[in-house]
Order: structure tokens, then sequence, then C-alpha cells
């Protein structure tokens, strides 16, 4: 099944984004609120996507991100019981309305919440990230086993917390020279490939909507690195709960949580 909906993802991919990419007409993007931008390829690629996992898995909940625009409730059944997939048609969608290279696919299967497959796919690298709990963490067909990170001070990070509170954004900020600062691509999707590719040694996040993070943290697990809540907890798909960090080991884990939450630290 990983394999299928995976052969599913890239066919929609290179057929409703790939030809579109650097060929969108300004009609084409819509801003659905300031500074979240929609366009005719995601949700051209959403719909193809939605029946396409329910033929593979009949009877599934998809949740993908335009559908939950339209209907916000629909984000409160991502802890149902039964198969319930999150979608992420265009990952990055601002570097792709403006022609940027960072973007990507991703879909989650959950269970009661938590991640139990992930799919991430880099069109433009036609690289293809599939992990299940249990079978381990697979680019291209290559197991990922991730290597322990260096210290705080040599580990190469991205710490995206713009909606963090200001107290704490603020203690944050001033400490980002605590790491090597390597900032984001804008496109989780892509940061998570730096980070099972061994480009980055951890990520923090405090916008956590599901698609956007449920299958970078089943895969980085698989991978043999450490994802969790920053209050400790593992995680799981909550409309309610804020932040994901993501490292390549537990010790790094807890430096970066510690240095720069230290207010959720233990």
């Amino acid at each position: 099944m990983p394999e299928r909906i995976a052969a599913l993802i890239r066919e929609v991919a290179r057929a409703e984004l790939l030809p579109r990419f650097r060929a969108l007409a300004a009609h084409e993007i819509i801003e659905k609120e300031p500074g979240d931008l929609v366009t005719v390829a995601d949700r051209a690629a959403e719909d193809r996507l939605t029946p396409g996992l329910r033929a593979l898995v009949p009877g599934c909940l998809v949740i993908g991100e335009e559908a939950a625009h339209a209907a916000p409730d629909l984000l409160h059944r991502v802890g149902e019981d039964g198969p319930v997939f999150v979608v992420d048609p265009l990952d990055g969608t601002a570097n792709f309305a403006a022609g940027r290279p960072f973007f990507a696919t991703m879909v989650a299967r959950l269970d009661k919440g938590r991640p139990v497959a992930g799919w991430i796919y880099d069109p433009l690298g036609d690289r293809m990230l599939v992990a299940e709990a249990g079978a381990g963490a697979w680019l291209n067909g290559r197991r990922l086993q991730l290597a322990a990170g260096p210290g705080l001070g040599q580990a190469r990070g991205s710490a995206q917390v713009r909606l963090l509170d200001a107290p704490y954004k603020s203690v944050l900020d001033h400490r980002r020279d605590r790491f090597v600062d390597k900032g984001s691509t804008l496109c989780a999707g892509h940061d998570y490939l730096r980070l099972v590719s061994g480009e980055m040694d951890f990520l923090l996040y405090w916008r956590t909507l599901p698609w956007d993070h449920a299958p970078g943290a089943v895969i980085v697990e698989e991978a043999g690195g450490t994802v969790g809540r920053p209050d400790g907890r593992g995680f799981r798909c909550d409309p309610m709960s804020r932040g994901v960090l993501s490292a390549t080991d537990a010790e790094l884990w807890r430096a970066a949580r510690d240095t720069l939450l230290p207010h959720l630290g233990n």
C-alpha cells in the first residue's frame, strides 16, 4: 500500500503541479487571507489526490488543506478512529507562485491522531520520502538512518516561530547565535528533506497544521530521529496544540528545547 500511495502522489504532482510551475497566470493565484495563497495547482492536485486515496483505502477519511479551509470543522476529525489521511497537495505555495523551486506534496496516514505513515514528494527533484511505523524511512528506495547530531553550538537548525507568544519569541530570537541558523526554505516538506538528508540537525516550528508536520514526524522517527511537542509529549495531530521539534537524536532535541524554549524545559 505505501508504494501505491507513493505512485498516486507522484502521478498527481507530475500531472497537476509541474506543468503549472512558472506558468501560472495572475488570476490563477488567489489570496485566501492576508499572506495565505492558493493556486489552481493546489486545488487541482487535491481534487485528484482525495478520490485517489479513497479508491486505494475504501472508507478512509481524507482531510485536505483546501477542504479544511472551506470547512474548518474537518480539523477536529484528525483524531477519529479508522484510516484518516491528511493531505497538503502543494506545500510551499508561496514559493511555487513566485517560481522558487521549494515545493512538495505531502500525505500522512493517522491512527487516532498519531502519524503512522508519511509521504513527502519533491516533484522537481523526483525525490520520494516514504515511512511506515515499524518499517523504517526510505528515500527513493534507500533506507535512511540519521547519525547523532553535534552539540547545539555546532548544530545546523531552523526555528520558525513567528506565531510564538512575544515574550518567548524574544528570548528565542536572542538565542539564535547558540546554533548555526540555516533558516527555512518556507516549505516544510523541503525542510524535512534537508533534515533526513543530513543537511540539517534540528527543526523547530510553532504553527503545526497537521498536513505540514504529520508526514515529517513519522519519517524522522522512522529514520532514528526524535520528534515531539516542546512540552515533552509525543507528536499527535491536535488542533489545540502548538509546536513540534524534530532532531537527529534525543540529546540534541533536549538541548534545543531547553535552550530555545526554556519556559517549557524540565
